[in-house]
């Protein structure tokens, strides 16, 4: 399954804050060992600079301080995600439109809405696999102006994770004619990617922000 619109890498679980925690103690640790060995080996005559241990002390206390704000920030994101997760739990067994030409295979059919400005005396339709090869075209498709559905049906053979794109060249004599391609289906699972929360439809995921339309 393709991802057709994806934002946001975010860092899950294992999070870095709690494995800089963990380094830092191991740090603080072994700063206090040297310190008492120093002090217990130092020249009487010539006693160590207390200044510099001030320092270094403040120095972890200023790193911990940072680290204990990356949790309470990374505590602040997961809950976000846990609402975001809530709200589109909403968007389950619901037709939504994306703004893509990309679709997958469902029920044998490769599905996708297009749009015309005008109508068009000529127009050619072209599908794509994942690595740009044009696997079908055709020009018998509906010119009119207006919202219109286009299916396909890929040949034997062909994987049921693959994800097609659609092309249009739509003319009305020697003027271009604008068209937009939408995907269109049913939201049949939710999951996420690094942190996204992506909705299943048409055979691909995408992120709520690009649904333009919600039955």
């Amino acid at each position: 399954m393709d991802v057709a619109a994806l934002v946001g890498t975010q860092e899950t679980s294992n999070s870095r804050a709690g494995t800089a925690k963990k380094k830092l103690a191991d740090d603080f640790t072994n700063f206090l060992t040297l310190l008492t060995k120093q002090l217990q080996f130092q020249d009487p005559l010539d006693p160590l600079d207390s200044n510099e241990f001030t320092q270094q002390l403040v120095s972890f206390t200023q790193v911990e301080q940072s680290v204990q704000q990356n949790k309470n920030l990374e505590g602040i994101i997961s809950q976000i995600q846990s609402q975001n997760m809530s709200n589109a739990v909403g968007y389950l067994g619901k037709e939504i439109t994306i703004g893509t030409n990309k679709a997958g295979i469902t029920e044998g059919e490769v599905k996708w809405e297009y749009v015309l400005g005008t109508t068009a005396n000529d127009m050619k339709i072209t599908i794509k696999d994942k690595n740009g090869k044009i696997v079908h075209d055709t020009a018998a498709a509906d010119k009119t102006s207006g919202r219109h559905e286009f299916k396909w049906t890929p040949p034997e053979g062909t994987k049921s994770g693959d994800i097609f794109s659609l092309e249009i060249t739509a003319k009305m004599g020697e003027s271009s004619v604008k068209a937009g391609i939408y995907s269109k289906g049913i939201v049949d699972s939710i999951e996420t990617y690094k942190g996204e929360i992506l909705l299943s439809s048409n055979g691909i995921l995408t992120s709520p922000r690009h649904v333009i339309a919600v039955k």
